[in-house]
Parts: C-alpha cells; sequence; structure tokens
C-alpha cells in the first residue's frame, strides 16, 4: 500500500561526506513508500561516496570544497525546496540514524500534528547507551539539553538529533542560511523555530554507534557545546534588544 500523502511531497536530503561504506545500506533502509524524492549533497568526499549514490539513482550534487555539516544542510534544504518538497526528511547517509523511522517522523506533519518532527535518542530511557552511544556523550547531551530546554523555555529531550523532518513553511520561513556551516547549525534552527513560533514534536528513535557512522571526537564536541552556549548567549541578548542578531529576528 502506498502511504504517499496526495498533497505532499516528500523529499529525504542527505548530507554526505566519505559515506560509501554506509550509503547502500542507509538507501535499503529508505521505504519508497513515503519518499517521493531522495537528494545527496557531498560535501567534498575524498572516496567514493558520489559515484555509488550516482549509481543507485540519486540525484546527487558535489561541494567543490568541503563547507562543513551546517554548509551542506543549506544546500540540501535549497535543493530540496527547488524541486518543490512539501515536507523534507534529513537522514544521514552513515546509516547511524535509522530510516526505518521515516513513517513515525513524517506522519505528526502530515496530519496537522507538528511543523518539526526531530527523532530522539534520549526519548527511552536506556536506548542510546544501548545503540554505543559513549558515556560522556550522552551526559554532555542531557547537560546541553537541559540548559537549553531552561533558556529557549521549551521541553525536548534532545537538541542534538541529526534525524529530523521540517515542514517546507519552515525552511521558507527562517533565515537558515545565516546560519553557521559547522555542527551547531542544528541548536541555531531550532532557536529559530522557536522564535518564529512553530511547532516541534519528537519521536524515539534506536542510533548506532559503529566503526563506520561519523563521529564528533570529544575536542570537537567541547567546541559544539562552547558555541551552543555562545549562540543561546546571543539569543538572549537578541530578545532583550541589547544586541542585534539577524538571524535570531523575526522577520517584518
Amino acid at each position: 500500500m502506498s502511504i504517499k500523502a496526495p498533497n505532499y511531497k516528500t523529499i529525504a536530503v542527505l548530507p554526505a561526506y566519505n559515506a560509501e561504506k554506509t550509503l547502500e545500506k542507509t538507501l535499503a533502509d529508505i521505504d519508497q513508500n513515503w519518499i517521493d524524492k531522495i537528494i545527496l549533497v557531498d560535501d567534498a568526499s575524498t572516496d567514493k561516496t558520489v559515484e555509488i549514490a550516482k549509481n543507485c539513482g540519486i540525484e546527487t550534487f558535489k561541494h567543490e570544497k568541503n563547507l562543513g555539516y551546517g554548509g551542506n544542510q543549506k544546500t540540501c534544504y535549497k535543493k530540496a525546496l527547488e524541486r518543490g518538497a512539501d515536507i523534507v526528511i534529513m537522514i544521514h547517509p552513515d546509516h547511524q540514524y535509522d530510516p526505518t523511522y521515516i513513517p513515525q517522523i513524517v506522519l505528526p506533519i502530515i496530519r496537522g500534528q507538528a511543523d518539526a518532527v526531530f527523532g530522539s535518542r534520549m526519548m527511552v530511557k536506556g536506548w542510546a547507551r544501548e545503540g554505543g552511544m559513549p558515556g560522556w556523550k550522552y551526559w554532555a547531551n542531557i547537560f546541553l539539553t537541559k540548559i537549553e530546554n531552561l533558556i529557549l523555555r521549551l521541553h525536548l529531550t534532545e537538541y542534538h538529533s541529526g534525524f529530523r523532518a521540517y515542514r517546507k513553511e519552515i525552511l521558507q520561513t527562517i533565515p537558515f542560511n545565516l546560519n553557521s556551516n559547522d555542527f551547531v547549525f542544528d541548536t541555531e534552527i531550532i532557536i529559530q523555530i522557536k522564535i518564529h513560533k512553530f511547532r516541534i514534536m519528537e519521536i524515539p528513535i534506536t542510533t548506532r554507534y559503529f566503526k563506520d557512522a561519523s563521529s564528533v571526537g570529544l575536542k570537537k564536541s567541547v567546541v559544539y557545546g562552547l558555541s551552543i552556549l555562545n549562540r543561546l548567549i546571543k539569543y538572549i541578548l537578541s530578545k532583550i534588544k541589547i544586541r542585534k542578531e539577524l538571524r535570531f529576528r523575526l522577520k517584518t
């Protein structure tokens, strides 16, 4: 039975970097009944990611130089909107996040229950650790999420998931192009969703940590955590009108 919503075009975007070992596994787990199109954006990989994607019949774009995780997402969302997407699902091609959760992540948007849906590794106690998440990363996730919830007055179980679905109106409204090209892009987009009063829902997901899955090391994670705190401070300063931050302002 086809589950595609008749009035929605759903596009899956894959921000890729050196994903030759896991790309085909990821694509095999994507249920085509739920997806109208798949787009892969390669961030100047040094392996055969682009060749494999093209051989699989995936529309593929390649950055001539590495722009970073946030820079890759910017291209992903622009290409999806240009192709008429009503719903955009971000799926990491490293197979860490399970694409079989696509029905759960897209249905709340189709039903009008949410504008954005995030897959949370932290929603069910124990799942993240059972999937192999390192202890230091697990506790850092909890700590940062508590701070982010306190400042943004949200009630999310996780801010750092790479498995997300957005209604097109979010991407057409928020100035995501002003965001960082680095990993903190994911937090900036949540702040923008909050500012523009879009609705966020979470679904519980399992995850996999293994050798070929991309993972941010301790040093980069510390930089990432400090970047999150920096953006939260900028959000506060912008909110109380001490400092203008264009990315954290409502469109007028």
